[in-house]
Parts: structure tokens; sequence; C-alpha cells
């Protein structure tokens, strides 16, 4: 056997690697992030507006966004097509990142590139965001500005052809946006303006949010509707006051940050998706702690309005109380909060409207709060206040008892945990709508508390007017059948029966719901409920 020393040593080389492709990986990454050009970024920044890679990087942990697609585009080639000359990113930017700590897919319109039209769009990139959320249940974030892909009147001639919606060449993906609605958290960001295809995606959310004199959202924009006969101006046509009071988008904000901020808090009180269960965050404020003023909380005129928003504020973890959709449906409140730490969906009437009657628009609020905290496994908490649905000709013609009868229906169709407070009125058909029939419920009443199947005001001249007519003196014989009634109308006479469970000092309020918060724990169960939200 010769030495080894002897043996003939293979000649050392370089090894052959991909450096040059990935040299070139890197030139194409490095084009993407140019966007639409230095200039249409400039135009972005001018109109008070981030650019969407801005805008992920301050939705996200930092740090934590890893890009999917972010050489997809359309590219031009030298006259041997081997080098690329230009290249035009496609208008979406999507992704998987982290938001407090918890997996999130976060997907971003490009409104430098054709105005976030379909002209600079490859439909997978949006279509893959919404099916990696599914698949992998973990929330959506969509920052949206523009059409979103829906295209523009210029793709007829880029094209050759007319579109036809939904037809066989092409998929809108919009069934997995409307389906995401029932499997994981989704959150919508207006931050410019926002139309057409874009606007439904905006809409298709769980929480949506618009930017102050910035954000505009419509389904057609002001040159189509000035064509209709109706100029307009963006904020006219579809600004925040206008989208927030009719319940088009939940809520807006003074900057895009103060935006991310609320997308970030919203996700906080839900779990990843339905097969996981909210997160619990215990803070400093003691489940026994007693609001004195709560005794006096509610006036003795019943006539007297008074701030239902500062009994929640009392009743809930100091500082948690996240309002959805303040300026729509406004006889009710709706918003999620802590107890002892546990997120709650929680429900009020707010007598500062209507009387806390309930309208086709607070019904409307009510059957998507409710369903929401039915697909997301949230125990309810109701601070009840409803003189019933609302009475007139205005209500009668909004269909209010359709509504109604809806919002019932929600109600009832529930099976989350449910704890009901009546805290002053309870009357009529509405009045049913305190808490669901269906299952087991806790309730309680403060001795503020008023019910009935229709409120003595109005309702003693309709059941007694034969006796008030015959009377010498009708308006002493009406009062003198008030008065009586009114005594047999107190909460203790009706727990006599067993027809109220509780009446309760108003200032142990809280230590019972932290209690029922506790209990309702257990029992909240993961994944797909019977019936989930629609957009």
């Amino acid at each position: 056997m010769p030495d080894d020393a002897a043996l003939p040593r293979p000649q050392q080389t370089e090894p052959v690697g991909w450096e040059p492709e990935l040299a070139e990986l890197r030139a194409r990454i490095a084009l993407a992030r140019q966007l639409g050009g230095p200039d249409r970024v400039a135009r972005q920044h001018a109109g008070g507006r981030l650019t969407v890679r801005e805008r992920i990087d301050r939705m996200l942990d930092h740090g934590s966004f890893h890009e999917i697609g972010a050489t997809a585009g359309k590219a031009t080639y030298d006259a041997d097509s081997r080098d690329i000359i230009a290249f035009m990113p496609a208008n979406c930017v999507f992704g998987r990142g982290m938001v407090d700590g918890r997996p999130v897919v976060i997907a971003g319109d490009d409104f430098t590139l054709r105005g976030g039209s379909a002209d600079a769009s490859i439909k997978g990139k949006p279509k893959m965001s919404e099916e990696i959320a599914a698949q992998f249940r973990v929330p959506i974030i969509r920052l949206i500005e523009g059409s979103g892909g829906g295209g523009s009147v210029k793709t007829i001639e880029t094209t050759g052809r007319a579109n036809l919606p939904g037809g066989l060449s092409e998929t809108t993906s919009f069934d997995l946006v409307a389906n995401n609605m029932g499997l994981v958290p989704v959150v919508a960001l207006g931050l410019g303006s926002v139309a057409g295809l874009g606007a439904a995606r905006l809409a298709a959310s769980h929480y949506s949010v618009m930017v102050k004199d910035i954000s505009a959202v419509f389904v057609a924009g002001p040159p189509v509707v000035e064509r209709l006969g109706e100029p307009r101006s963006k904020q006219e046509l579809g600004g925040w006051e206008v989208q927030l009071a009719c319940g088009a988008v939940d809520h807006a904000v003074d900057t895009e940050d103060e935006a991310f901020d609320a997308a970030r808090r919203f996700l906080s009180y839900l779990p990843s998706s339905v097969w996981d269960l909210p997160p619990r965050v215990r803070g400093w404020d003691s489940p026994e702690r007693r609001e004195e003023f709560l005794i006096a909380a509610v006036p003795r005129e019943k006539k007297q309005a008074y701030h239902m928003r500062r009994i929640i504020e009392a009743l809930v973890d100091k500082g948690s109380f996240f309002e959805m959709g303040q300026l729509f449906g406004r006889p009710i409140i709706t918003g999620f909060c802590r107890l002892d730490g546990w997120p709650v969906a929680l429900m009020a009437g707010d007598p500062l409207f209507h009387g806390a009657a309930w309208t086709a628009d607070a019904c409307n609020k009510i059957i998507r709060f409710v369903d929401m905290a039915q697909t997301f496994h949230l125990p309810i908490v109701h601070l009840v206040d409803c003189p019933g649905f609302q009475v007139g000709l205005a209500a009668e013609s909004s269909a209010v008892i359709r509504w109604g009868v809806r919002a019932l229906s929600a109600i009832n169709q529930s099976t989350v945990p449910w704890c009901s407070i009546v805290v002053r009125n309870c009357y009529g058909v509405g009045g049913l709508g305190h808490q669901p029939v269906s299952h087991l419920c806790m309730r309680y009443a403060w001795p503020s508390a008023s019910w009935g199947s229709l409120p003595l005001e109005g309702g003693i001249e309709a059941a007694y007017r034969a006796e008030i007519d015959a009377a010498s003196d009708p308006q002493a014989r009406m009062d003198e059948i008030e008065a009586r009634l009114n005594r047999l109308r107190s909460p203790f006479r009706t727990a006599e029966p067993f027809w109220v469970e509780d009446v309760i000092d108003p200032r142990d309020t809280r230590r019972l719901l932290c209690e029922f918060a506790n209990l309702a724990a257990p029992l909240r169960t993961p994944g797909e409920s019977r019936f989930t939200m629609r957009p």
C-alpha cells in the first residue's frame, strides 16, 4: 500500500455556486422596493399618505415581515431577452408577520402603481393572502387603497376585451373574502381612496377603519357619479362622516398610525381563529372594586336620560372598553371589554339616542355584533335599557319590525354564555332581546329596572281609554290609574314569584360580572359555529 503522501492530491478550485442568480434576485427585489418610482412615492407622501411598505412596517412587530411574491410583476427585457431593463412590481404586497407576538397575514395595495387597480395587479397575490389566513388559521389585515384589483376602464384596452365579473376565465377570490369572516379575524384599513372591489373588501371585515380627511370609500368615485348628474367631492361622497353614520365602516382616526394601533387593540380581544380561544390578559383592577356613584347613576325621573358609557367604564376592567361602530345605530352601544382579564362582548342601551329604543340601524348593529361574538366564542354582557322598538312613521318606513325580528333571532340563536343586567327599561317585543330564551343565562336587575308588555306612558291611554273618557275629570282618573300601576311594577313584585332572579345593589355589579366571566371561561368551545358572520 503506497504512502498517502505519495497519492496525487485533487486540485483546489472555488466551488461553482449560484451567486450570479442570487445577485439578480437581490436586484429584482431592489427594483420591486422602488414601488411606482421616486416621483409617485413623493406624490404619495405629499398627499399625507404612507406607502404600502411603510404601512406594513408600522403595522407589524419590528422585523417580523416575511414577504411572499416579492419579485412578481411585469418585466421588460433587452433585445436578446436576457437582461432585464425595466420592472413594474405587482401592486399587492403581502406576506406573514407578527402583531404583539401573534402571527398574522397582511396584504396591502400599492397606490403608486396604477392607483391600486387591476392594470398592475396579479390576482394570485391577494387571493393567496386569503388562502393562507384560512389554511393556517391566522388573522388577516388588509391595507386598502384603490380598487383593490377590480380593474378600470383602461383594462378593456390593455386586455383587448371586456371583463365579465366572476366569469369562467378568472376568479376574484371574493368567496374566500366572505368565507374568512366565519374562520379568522379580519381587519380592513381604508387608507386613501377606496372604490369598487376595494370598498367591498373593506366592508367584508369584522373591523374597518378610515383615516379622517384622507380616506374616502365609495362604490364608484366622483367622476362616475358626476356623469350621472350628481357632482360630489370625494369627502362629500364617501368621507368618514358619511360611511360611519350609515354603518359601512366602523371607526375613523386622525392618522394612519392611530389606525394601526386600533387594529392591534381590536385583535387583542379575539382568538387567532375560531379553532382557538380569546386570550386572557389580567391587569391590576380588582373584581371587588365598587363605584359609589352607581347607586344614583340612573335618575328616578323616567324621562331623564343618563350616560350609559360612564356606567360601562365603571363596570369593566379599567381602560379595557373598546367600542365598535359608535356613530351608527346609536341607541345601542357595542364593544369589547375585559372582566377580570377575560375578553367579553358587551352591548348596552343608550338613552341619549331615541330613548334607547331599537331603530332599524340599531337592530342591524346588534345582528353583526352578536354574530361576531358567536363566531369567536365571546361571552356576552347586556346592560339592558330598551323601551322596545322605535315607533312612528319613520320607524315603520325603515322596516324596523323586520330588522328587529332578525336581531331577536340572532340573539336567540346564539349559544355563548350570556349575562343581562336590567338597568332600566325592558319593554315590548324589543324587550324580548334582553337575553336568549334558548338556553340558561344569568340575569340581574337594578332597583331602577322597569318592564312590561308596554310602557305606561302611552299605554294607559290605550288600555283604559273607555274608563278615562267616562270620568268627570279624565286627567285625574289617568293620574290615579298611573299611580296604581306604578306601585305594581316594582321589580320586587316581579321577584316574588321568581319571574326575575335577583335584584341587586348596582355597586355589586362589577363583582358579579367578573364572577360570570370566570364561570363562562371554561364553557367556551373552539371550532366553527353553527352560524357565523356574513359581510
